[in-house]
C-alpha cells in the first residue's frame, strides 16, 4: 500500500463548472445564492475542503459579473467563450487548464451541486490515492457526479467531451475504469435547476440533521 500510495502523491485539481446561463432558473446559476453565499462561492469552498489544489473555475455566462460579485480567492479562472454551445467546452478548457497546472487528476463539480460536502470530495480523492482511475461518487447505487479522472484519461475524455456531455459519455463507454464510490452518507447530488428547487434545498439546509 505504501508504494501505491507514493505513486499517488500529486495534486487533484477541483474544477467548478459554473458557465450556464440557468436559463430555468432566471439568471447564471454561478449568482445565485444559498445561504447568503453564491454557489461559486460554495463550491470552490467545498473543493478547497475537501483536499483539492488548485482549485479551478469555468465561467461563461456573465463571466465579469461573476467576478465582481463573487469572492474567488486563489482560484484560477477559466472563461469559456462558447459557453452556450454545452458543457463539454466547459470540461475540455477546464482540462486543459488542469494540465497547465501539473495536476495529477481532476474532480470535477457543477456548481448546481451545494450539498456536496468536503467529506465527499475527500472521499473520492482518497479512492483515487488507493488507486482509482476513474472514481465516480455513487448515491443508493446510482452514479452520479461529481467525478474524479486520472490524468491518463483525460484526452479520451476530451474527445467525448463535445455538446452538451461531459465526462459522461466517456465512462459509460468505459466502465472497466469506473470506480464507484458511495457517497450517500456525505452528501446530496441534487442540483438547483429551477427556483422549485433552490426552495427545497434552503429547506434541507436549514432543517437540522439527526
Amino acid at each position: 500500500m505504501a508504494d501505491l500510495m507514493a505513486s499517488r502523491a500529486g495534486d487533484v485539481a477541483g474544477l467548478l463548472l459554473a458557465a450556464g446561463a440557468g436559463r430555468r432558473l432566471g439568471c447564471p446559476k454561478a449568482l445565485v445564492k444559498l445561504g447568503g453565499a453564491p454557489l461559486t462561492e460554495r463550491g470552490l469552498g467545498t473543493l478547497r475542503t475537501g483536499g483539492c489544489r488548485p482549485v479551478m473555475v469555468v465561467l461563461g455566462a456573465a463571466a465579469e459579473e461573476v467576478r465582481q460579485a463573487c469572492s474567488l480567492g486563489d482560484a484560477v479562472v477559466v472563461v469559456n467563450d462558447a459557453w452556450s454551445d454545452g458543457m463539454g467546452g466547459s470540461v475540455r478548457a477546464g482540462l486543459a487548464e488542469a494540465r497547465r497546472s501539473g495536476a495529477a487528476a481532476v474532480l470535477v463539480l457543477p456548481v448546481d451541486q451545494p450539498l456536496i460536502t468536503p467529506a465527499l470530495v475527500a472521499r473520492l480523492i482518497q479512492s483515487w490515492r488507493e488507486g482509482a482511475v476513474a472514481a465516480v461518487a455513487t448515491y443508493g447505487g446510482e452514479m452520479s457526479t461529481p467525478v474524479l479522472l486520472d490524468r491518463s484519461l483525460w484526452p479520451q475524455v476530451e474527445v467525448h467531451a463535445v455538446g452538451d456531455v461531459g465526462a459522461r459519455a466517456f465512462l459509460r463507454s468505459n466502465p472497466g475504469v469506473v470506480t464507484a464510490v458511495a457517497c450517500g452518507d456525505v452528501g446530496d447530488p441534487s442540483d438547483v435547476d429551477t427556483q422549485d428547487d433552490l426552495r427545497r434545498i434552503e429547506g434541507q439546509l436549514a432543517t437540522p440533521q439527526t
